[in-house]
Order: structure tokens, then sequence, then C-alpha cells
């Protein structure tokens, strides 16, 4: 009986096999699961249609596509395009959209009905991408929400706070005023108490 691969391209030997070349290509694999944990890629997309990101098994080396945590997308694009990866992955990325030219991108399975993720014609940022391998001929590849409320609310130089579940902001008040709620809101006030200072003179001249 040969060998095996996986679907990242490791190399699934067999009991009596390859006798000799346990160690190199024990070694080739750990090569390939330290990319699949860390190793970065840059793509350089087609200006239109499909792209494909590829398996090369038992390679420890960028032509094995599939088998690496982070990947840029690169080039120009004319139109909205789409980037396929083999059937049966199941990994997760962080894919970086770094195309030019104001069309989507599409990261998807090779084939089926399955769900994908798409960049926004002028999204040009981050997402992380799970490909789920949850189905021999359908499979979904979804993105992973990172954090939903973290945009700060309001404008600029406001105090924030909890509303709703969502950030909310406060406008900052002049020097010398104090925050005030009522239970219900919250807003800079003047602060008509008397200070410190001002409450110890007075101490010390009236007694």
């Amino acid at each position: 009986m040969t060998s095996a691969y996986s679907p990242l391209g490791v190399e699934l030997m067999v009991t009596g096999e390859n006798a000799g070349t346990w160690g190199t290509k024990t070694n080739t694999n750990l090569g390939i699961v330290e990319q699949i944990s860390g190793g970065y890629l840059s793509v350089a997309v087609n200006g239109t249609g499909n792209t494909n990101i590829v398996v090369s098994d038992g390679a420890a080396t960028s032509g094995n596509q599939v088998a690496h945590r982070i990947i840029e997308l690169t080039g120009t694009i004319t139109g909205n395009i789409t980037v396929s990866i083999p059937l049966d992955v199941e990994n997760f990325y962080f894919v970086k959209n770094s195309t030019s030219g104001s069309h989507t991108v599409e990261f998807q399975y090779v084939s089926g009905s399955g769900t994908s993720v798409t960049f926004g014609a002028t999204s040009k940022t981050w997402k992380v991408i799970s490909a789920k391998a949850d189905d021999g001929t359908n499979p979904n590849i979804i993105e992973v929400e990172i954090d939903t409320v973290g945009t700060p609310g309001g404008s600029d130089k406001q105090i924030q706070f909890n509303n709703s579940g969502a950030f909310g902001g406060i406008t900052m008040g002049s020097n010398g005023q104090i925050l005030e709620s009522n239970g219900t809101t919250a807003s800079f006030v003047n602060n008509t108490a008397v200070s410190t200072g001002k409450a110890i003179a007075m101490a010390m001249i009236f007694g």
C-alpha cells in the first residue's frame, strides 16, 4: 500500500513503506504543519474570472498554497473575480484583499452550492475565513466575526459608554465642568459645588 495525502498535502505513510526515508518525509510533513500554522502566501490573482488556490502533495513550499495560514491577494482586477480552494480543504485563513480595482473578490470552494465569503468592491481589508468541508458536495465557507460591537461611538474626543450593547459617545464639556447623571441620561454641567481649597480656607477663617 502506498502513501495517501491529506487535503492539505500532508503525506500519510503506512507501516513498512518508505524504509530509510521516514526521517526526510517526516521533516517535510512537519514543514507543512508549520506552514499551516503560520505561513504567509502572496497570490497574484487573475484580472478576471477565477484563480485557484492549489494543493501540492508532500510539498512544504509556496507551491502547496492551501497549506498556509495567511493569504494576501494581489494584482489588478478588471472585473468581479473568484478565488477557489479544493472541495475537501478544511482550514481557516487570514485573507487580505490587496488587489487594485473596484470589483468584488469572492472566496469559495471550487464547486458546489455552499456558502462563500465576498470582499466588497471597495473592501481592501482583512477577513478571517473558515473553510468548513462540512459536505462532500456542497461545503460551506464562512466569515469568522471577530468583533461586532468594537467600533467607537460618537465622534472625536467624546467619552464612550455602553449604549444597549454598543458604544455610545457623550460630548466633552468645558473646562471645570463635571459629568452628571439623572439615572437615565448623562451630560456635562457646570460645577457649582464649593471647591476643597475654598472649603478649607473658609473653615480656617470662620472656624
